[in-house]
């Protein structure tokens, strides 16, 4: 399939009129959609939204690649827009974009699709090409432009990179480097990294071979051989990337985005081994350089990680028990509510600690380390003291940190046996021998935790007045401070923690002070509309939707746009609305569900809802207020 296919004169904008990053993206969504390229506007705009929440596809150069994958997506296609006077789109080299090609992927897009899109990616790497398109006067000669490039490339399409290739045999190069790009959509970032070490590699004269794991699989896969004979391995990648098979190389651990900023800095690091050994204990060594590096790890890059597979247990299971209360009363002896009641209650809450302390203790020791840690989140929760028989989730971290380090240090006592008991570790030895020694110290320990967790949750529990709306104020601003980043995150971890421990009051603050960012800034659409934009008042309908049903995230294209008044607004907000719902004493017996959770409210639903209202025109008052009108702009 040609790149003209997915990138008709229909979806080209010759002079954008957006002034703005989230300008630049409605006019290219709208562009799509208008050409009947979309199955839903809005949906497809989340996608493009959520991806630019992860980094910026502002690659630098002038050249901004927005893209997306989504069932939002009708039909696989490109949308350019052009800016000639620039803007800025928070590229990485802070310099003004002037090129903007929107990438619509749909969610079956097939490999044919997947491979056209990305040679758009590559073809941008070309200076060439990007001074032609930036010259074209009509969008036919944009189209002849690509076609052309296009016709020069499929015919080079099955060779690696000639001038690498030279440089491999070339007299006096230096040592090869491997590298592997990747990116969390696999479609335009994977392939223009790829394509930049390449290029820089080759003026460099330096021998390299690059995989990407993109949208449609690995391509140029990295073999045994290469491994074997390589200097080092740089791998670019915002997505979790395989570093077993590189056992005793250097490994340099970067941002994809990085591959593309700085590629000669990376190369040169790699040909001077300055970035740590990798031993598959998930530990790192000291660089033959002499200065002592290490993996990016730690206590919050392993907490994240088992909270965020545990998010999908929480909001799946509390929504199941909301509408399990919500049918029970309405059709009272119902069989279909018990059923839901048994799947989120019994059996997906029950999951959660087992399933948080498995992916502490994985991302702490890779596979080998979640067994250990999901048995030892199991025995925290069903084997107690007296008639208390849970350590929560006290419990489950400590599970969790104490089966990964178990596992290391097993890794690290088997790793002097013979090599020809190396297949049996992994099945044999690991899992028993880590499961073993978890499971006697947490059955050892757990007794005394769980008194520990149940003397915690006695004094939160015992909070009141003054304390209490401390608390709800606290955890209602961290709820809307990054709309969920870490420290939203932390906030919420800890309402479901309590929720758990049957506080229910700290769930309701937390949900108060989620719900409060996106219907603030809508209701700020509705009553101050001369100071938003078309684009901004129709987000702000969505925003509405959202915000009722507890997704913050509604709120990103409004702080994206305008960060230095929308965040400080909406913590103020979410921070009346969390305290306000620790003062009417409110708790909340579900971790999701917003509007939909309403029957589960412990106290008055109606002042519970009133402090979200009263939050979320707090924002919408603050916000109005430091806006300019754009009428007097």
């Amino acid at each position: 399939m040609r790149i003209t296919e997915l990138l008709t004169k229909d979806t080209v904008i010759l002079q954008l009129q957006s002034q703005s990053k989230a300008d630049v993206i409605e006019e290219l969504v709208s562009k799509l959609d208008q050409a009947g390229k979309l199955n839903d506007k809005a949906g497809f705009k989340d996608a493009i939204l959520a991806r630019e929440a992860q980094s910026t596809t502002g690659i630098g150069e002038g050249i901004a690649i927005p893209h997306g994958k989504s069932a939002a997506v009708k039909t696989p296609a490109i949308a350019f827009g052009r800016s000639k006077e620039g803007l800025d789109y928070e590229a990485l080299d802070g310099q003004p974009s002037h090129l903007f090609f929107m990438i619509a992927a749909s969610e079956g897009a097939n490999q044919t699709h997947l491979e056209t899109l990305s040679r758009l990616s590559s073809f941008l790497m070309d200076s060439t090409f990007r001074s032609n398109i930036e010259s074209a006067e009509t969008e036919e000669q944009i189209m002849s432009i690509i076609d052309a490039k296009e016709k020069e490339e499929l015919g080079e399409e099955e060779q690696e990179n000639p001038a690498v290739e030279l440089a491999q045999d070339a007299p006096g190069t230096q040592g090869k480097v491997l590298a592997i790009t990747a990116c969390p959509t696999g479609i335009a970032h994977t392939f223009m990294a790829a394509d930049k070490l390449k290029q820089t590699a080759a003026e460099m004269n330096v021998p390299i071979k690059v995989q990407t794991n993109g949208a449609g699989g690995v391509k140029n896969r990295l073999t045994d051989e290469d491994i074997k004979d390589a200097t080092a391995i740089i791998v670019a990648a915002d997505v979790n990337v395989d570093l077993s098979p590189f056992e005793g190389k250097h490994v340099l651990q970067v941002p994809v985005g990085r591959a593309l900023k700085i590629p000669k800095e990376l190369i040169e690091k790699a040909l001077s081994q300055d970035a740590p050994v990798h031993h598959n204990s998930g530990r790192s060594s000291e660089a033959e350089g002499g200065q002592k590096q290490e993996q990016r790890s730690g206590f919050y890059k392993h907490i994240m990680n088992g909270v965020s597979n545990m998010l999908p247990f929480v909001v799946g299971g509390g929504i199941l028990i909301a509408l399990s209360i919500l049918f029970g009363e309405l059709f009272p002896d119902s069989r279909f509510a018990e059923m839901l009641n048994e799947i989120g209650s019994s059996q997906a809450f029950f999951l959660i600690v087992p399933v948080l302390a498995g992916f502490i203790s994985s991302s702490i020791a890779d596979k080998p380390g979640f067994a250990p840690g999901a048995i030892g989140g199991l025995i925290a929760v069903t084997y107690g003291h007296g008639d208390a028989t849970s350590s929560g989730f006290l419990g489950g971290l400590i599970a969790g940190f104490l089966a990964g380090y178990v596992t290391l240090g097993i890794k690290k006592a088997l790793s002097g046996l013979p090599p020809v008991l190396e297949g049996l570790k992994t099945i044999l030895f690991f899992p028993v021998l880590s499961i073993f020694i978890t499971g006697m110290i947490m059955l050892l320990i757990n007794p005394s935790l769980t008194q520990v967790y149940v003397a915690l949750s006695d004094f939160l529990e015992g909070l009141g007045g003054t304390n209490l709306v401390l608390v709800g104020i606290v955890l209602g601003a961290m709820m809307a401070i990054d709309m969920g980043g870490p420290i939203n995150k932390a906030a919420y971890t800890f309402g479901i923690a309590m929720l758990d421990a049957g506080n229910l009051e700290f769930m309701a603050a937390v949900m108060a002070g989620g719900m409060v960012p996106p219907l603030g800034l809508a209701l700020a659409t509705s009553l101050f509309r001369n100071k938003f934009t078309k684009q901004e008042r129709e987000t702000g309908k969505t925003a509405y939707v959202l915000g009722a049903f507890f997704i913050s995230e509604g709120v990103i294209p409004f702080a994206a746009a305008d960060p230095l008044r929308v965040i400080p607004a909406t913590a103020i907000g979410a921070a009346v609305a969390g305290g306000l719902s620790a003062f009417f004493a409110i708790g909340l017996n579900a971790p999701h569900g917003g509007i939909i959770s309403a029957s589960l409210v412990d106290g008055n639903p109606l002042l519970y809802f009133l402090s979200i209202i009263i939050g979320a025109f707090v924002t919408a008052i603050i916000v109005g207020l430091l806006k300019k009108d754009l009428r007097k702009v």
